[in-house]
């Protein structure tokens, strides 16, 4: 009797031993590299979904190599090969594709995939299996367009199957084995949307602050709103930065984790959902005011081209971090149609640029740490550190230089009661930027300066110490 471990075993790709797509993944990468080419993908759909996907895979540079494969799916197929069983690949992606998937796993005796006249998926795929093996075989896959397979299949292997695929398959089918659907719970979605990172955009409210307006509840509602349209419009191009970035998070140490990048969701849920957040965004924005629905836009054009290019350029990219930043105090300003200072502009674009250098600094030692020389995606060197170093500190003295300078102004005079009480202020950031530097320097910085802010206990205790004393010197008047 024929035994299920040694019948040919069939293994799909996408969705299966990777749970990426890789046509979606090709089209990304195509894209990058000549993005006029989005323009002819509707042209090449309409001449058939099997050329299409050729056409795709011919002129992109999938980097299979850097794919997330199912570990616990690829030790079981490894197993099996030890045991001389009989491993087909039998996927609907292009041949390009399957093929160096199948080279760079180095477990498949045979592979079956799609070519440009032909897309092997649903009962085109079985037909083949069965002209390959006969009727002998034993299927693994994870969508609804395998059950014609399964159906005609000696056993199934579940791979992140629905309950609803799974139900119909057990009626036909015995079952070999099951790798279970992985639970994308809500904390994955915040981590996708970076909700961390709506903190920054509390920089809206700094106009309304450093005004003492924030009494005035007209004020306080309109810079609400503003800070929640700027918040999900931020979102939307988070995630659109994450699908452009899937090769380069997936080379780096901590990068290769985020939801996008590890597959933990599908990339066509990320379009979908960074569409309903900018749209909702921009609702939001027009409805505060059309001067803050063009301050929106204008971040949205930078943040894009950012994403594109900008970000590719050594210095560029954190330059144009820093006006992004500054960007949103102006925006606030723009939102409750309350004056912005140049003081407090000049000090926003000086902090915030040595905050973006402490970022890639922190990205570089951690590649120095890990043997490697250069940034993937990313114009940077481990021997740029020589020059980053003192630019980042000399940016966060100049700050404070900058700051010190609004305390002696004519303007801090008349607004703060105790003007001279700021100076406490100043030597709190002094103290938060060098421990910033320090903790880079010693590796121990997250790859987010505000992620380390949230979570380091002596750079919270500064914070509200610099934030009670800004408020004793306005209020507080000292006889």
């Amino acid at each position: 009797m024929t035994t299920a471990s040694t019948i040919p075993l069939v293994i799909d790709l996408d969705g299966t031993l990777t749970p990426t797509d890789t046509l979606v993944e090709s089209i990304i990468q195509l894209c990058k590299q000549h993005p006029p080419i989005l323009l002819k993908l509707p042209f090449w759909l309409i001449k058939g979904r099997a050329g299409f996907k050729a056409r795709v895979a011919n002129r992109s540079t999938l980097s299979v190599t850097n794919l997330p494969y199912r570990t616990n799916l690829v030790d079981y197929l490894r197993n099996q090969k030890k045991n001389g069983r009989q491993l087909i690949l039998a996927t609907a992606a292009n041949r390009n594709i399957a093929n160096a998937v199948a080279a760079h796993l180095g477990l498949f005796d045979t592979v079956l995939s799609s070519s440009e006249s032909h897309n092997l998926k649903g009962t085109e795929k079985l037909i083949a299996i069965q002209k390959l093996v006969g009727s002998q075989f034993v299927y693994a896959g994870d969508s609804k367009a395998d059950l014609p397979i399964w159906q005609a299949a000696q056993a199934a292997i579940l791979v992140n199957t629905s309950s609803v695929v799974s139900n119909a398959v057990r009626k036909n089918t015995p079952i070999e084995l099951e790798f279970p659907a992985a639970n994308t719970g809500i904390r994955v979605w915040l981590r996708a949307l970076r909700v961390h990172q709506w903190f920054k955009n509390l920089l809206l409210f700094v106009p309304l602050l450093t005004a003492f307006s924030f009494q005035e509840v007209d004020k306080l509602l309109a810079i609400t709103l503003a800070f929640f349209a700027f918040s999900l419009t931020a979102s939307a191009t988070y995630i659109g930065n994450d699908l452009w970035d899937l090769e380069s998070d997936r080379s780096h140490p901590r990068k290769r984790y985020r939801p996008f990048a590890s597959a933990q969701i599908p990339i066509i849920k990320g379009f979908t959902l960074a569409a309903g957040l900018l749209v909702l965004g921009l609702m939001l924005a027009a409805y505060v005011s059309l001067n803050f629905f063009w301050i929106l836009l204008l971040y949205l054009f930078v943040t894009l081209i950012y994403t594109w290019t900008l970000k590719t350029y050594v210095l560029i990219d954190v330059i144009v971090l820093s006006l992004l930043y500054t960007l949103r105090i102006i925006a606030g300003s723009v939102a409750v149609e309350v004056p912005t200072s140049s003081w407090l502009l000049a000090f926003s674009v000086f902090i915030f640029f040595s905050l973006a250098l402490v970022k890639r600094c922190s990205e570089l030692v951690s590649l120095q740490q890990s043997g490697k020389e250069a940034t993937r995606g990313r114009d940077y060197r481990t021997s740029d550190l020589v020059v980053l170093w003192p630019l980042g500190v000399g940016s966060a003295l100049s700050a404070v230089v900058v700051f010190g300078l609004f305390i002696s102004a004519t303007e801090t005079q008349v607004r703060y009661a105790n003007s001279q009480g700021l100076w406490l202020v100043a030597i709190g950031l002094i103290y938060w930027l060098a421990r910033l530097w320090i903790k880079t320097s010693r590796g121990e910085m997250h790859d987010d300066p505000l992620v380390f802010a949230i979570r380091d206990f002596g750079s919270r205790i500064t914070i509200i110490a610099m934030i009670m004393a800004t408020l004793a010197a306005h209020f507080l008047v000292l006889e």
